[in-house]
């Protein structure tokens, strides 16, 4: 009865052996980083009514067989009655393990979805604590669903395409 729990065992192994990870985080690191405070001390003596635009960006590279680079870039701008308040720019990066036999579709969502949602609580830790260190007000940035932003950026290239195809059958 033994004799017959090795090969089971042995199956096991060697389909544990042949199944690699699909996915693995290598590095997560802070890539560059820039806070300006233009209209500084003038703005602190402004009424606080700010306006805040808050900018995203994602971009990724391939640097090697199986390994990206992914690059979150957020910007946040606040004004004061029409002056620049300050200025922060983080480029929050990772290197990433993307198993090259993954389906294209999983790796585009895989690198345009997962790596950024990896990224952002730690591009947006590093942006409250240079605007804290500015002494403004803390800013907390909601959560982003990288998951429907992907989606709506895939919707928006889908319709670019028709729309390059139908002006050629025409």
């Amino acid at each position: 009865m033994a004799d017959e729990k090795q090969p089971a065992q042995q199956n096991g192994a060697a389909q544990g052996e042949q199944q690699q990870p699909q996915f693995a985080i290598q590095r997560i690191f802070l890539k560059d980083v820039s806070f300006e405070a233009p209209n500084a001390p003038d703005v602190f003596r402004k009424e606080w009514k700010p306006e805040l635009n808050v900018d995203m960006n994602v971009g990724n590279k391939k640097i090697d067989e199986g390994v990206y680079e992914v690059t979150l870039t957020l910007t946040a701008k606040n004004t004061v009655e029409g002056e620049t308040a300050f200025l922060c720019e983080v480029a929050q990066s990772g290197i990433f393990s993307v198993s090259e036999d993954m389906p294209e579709p999983n790796k585009a969502h895989t690198l345009g979805a997962f790596c950024p949602n990896i990224l952002f609580p730690y591009a947006r830790e590093a942006i409250s604590s240079l605007v804290t260190r500015g002494t403004f007000p803390q800013l907390n940035l909601a959560p982003v669903n990288f998951d429907a932003v992907f989606a709506q950026h895939m919707q928006q290239q889908q319709a670019q395409q028709q729309a390059a195809e139908q002006k050629q059958d025409a």
